[in-house]
């Protein structure tokens, strides 16, 4: 892996040069005091900005393709026409959309995507062509069927085995799809072997009101999160995703046990699911808040840029305070909060951290103001503003350009088909 010099680039509003070496961040000087130097690539950025790369704690990067397809209808009927979709792909099909998910994250700024989908190999093999850290998970969806526990048993130890001959930028994890489709069993099990293998455990929870009472009127009165914590299933290496329809005392456990929430606001804005995110909440009760965009059969986009700006406005609006999910916290909810979420050296440009930097054009009319650079990014930009991207030390776009993009267009085309 050659070592990568970048020079003249503005950090925290001072212009610096940073030492990439392998994957790792080995130095950062300002530029007028700088003596580093570089055996490798040296690039000079001057009219740029440097920022940690985005991560998106939630996506189903095999739904690329699925835009569209369930418009304008209540949730537990789009989840309904999804699973019918989904009946029909194949390893195939998820191959080649996690490539286009993996090029639009790479286009608009993603570095680490944390994947909950079907055929993980496929996506594996699709995210590590692109350059991109994905974290992929073995979905846990028996729907009450022994059967079927037991085959997603075996095939999770296997797929288990299989991802510890990994030598490349991926992690595994256990996703356990939700209270409602997984039954009590198998919940137990999955955690079990998380904890036994120090893997994270993604979940959807709590998304819909509908969830929320059916679960009270079958686990005697609990919600989702309390029958969860009946189970001894939460805690910090739980990553939750939605937490949207949540109690004082849900509030309370998924803050003392330091639960990971992720805020999937375009989706659950789309499908009316709600949009009353308790982020003050969870954050002074001890959350470790993160976003994502959730899959693009509902949220349309894989734009982390979209979703930071929609999150904060949607939280300032419905609580009438412009003070809520400042610049700086809304930053930190696709950067470090998310390294912390997944146990990575990851959302920091430091010394020491993995070399994961967005490289952002600021000579263009949106940065051109007074206001601060994150004010502009957030609130004024569009992820075409992101010049160049690199990952686990590599470049893997430089001046918008992604390699192989339009095959990967051209191959996705067919096989569209198995959609219909």
């Amino acid at each position: 892996m050659e070592n990568i010099l970048l020079k003249n680039i503005v950090i925290e509003g001072i212009e610096s040069d940073i030492l990439i070496e392998g994957n790792i961040i080995a130095g950062i000087v300002p530029s007028s005091a700088s003596d580093l130097s570089c055996d490798g690539e040296v690039v000079d950025c001057k009219g740029k900005t440097a920022v940690p790369g985005f991560v998106n704690m939630h996506t189903h990067a095999g739904m690329s393709m699925m835009r569209g397809i369930g418009e304008d209808i209540a949730f537990h009927e789009w989840l309904d026409r999804i699973w019918k979709v989904e009946s029909a792909i194949d390893e195939d099909y998820v191959y080649h959309a996690t490539k286009v998910a993996c090029l639009e994250m790479i286009k608009t700024g993603t570095t680490t995507f944390n994947d909950h989908y079907w055929h993980m190999p496929m996506a594996h093999k699709a995210a590590i062509e692109l350059g991109l850290r994905p974290v992929l998970a073995y979905v846990i969806c028996d729907r009450n069927d022994p059967a079927e526990s037991e085959r997603q048993k075996d095939q999770c130890v296997g797929m288990y085995e299989e991802a510890m001959k990994w030598k490349d930028q991926s992690l595994f994890a256990i996703a356990v799809h939700a209270i409602y489709s997984v039954s009590e069993e198998m919940i137990l099990w999955a955690v079990r072997f998380a904890r036994e293998h120090g893997l994270r455990i993604h979940i959807h929870l709590s998304e819909t009101k509908k969830e929320v009472e059916d679960c009270m009127a079958q686990h005697e009165g609990m919600s989702p999160v309390e029958y969860l914590d009946s189970l001894g299933v939460l805690g910090p290496d739980v990553i939750a995703a939605h937490t949207l329809w949540l109690s004082d005392n849900d509030i309370r456990i998924l803050g003392e046990r330091g639960v990971n929430c992720v805020h999937n606001v375009n989706s659950n804005l789309k499908l009316a699911s709600g949009y009353r995110f308790l982020y003050n909440e969870l954050r002074d009760a001890g959350a470790n808040i993160c976003l994502g965009t959730d899959g693009c059969a509902s949220s349309n986009n894989l734009d982390m840029l979209e979703t930071m700006k929609t999150s904060a406005m949607i939280q300032k609006a419905w609580r009438g305070d412009p003070s809520v999910m400042p610049l700086d916290e809304i930053m930190d909810m696709v950067t470090v909060n998310a390294g912390k979420a997944l146990g990575l050296p990851i959302g920091k440009i430091e010394a020491g951290a993995l070399a994961d930097i967005l490289i952002v054009d600021t000579e263009n009319y949106n940065f051109l103001s007074p206001g601060s650079f994150e004010a502009n990014l957030v609130y004024s930009a569009h992820s075409d503003c992101i010049d160049s991207v690199i990952c686990n030390g590599r470049f893997i776009m430089r001046n918008r350009v992604v390699p192989g993009e339009k095959k990967i267009l051209a191959e996705a085309r067919g096989v569209l088909s198995k959609l219909s």
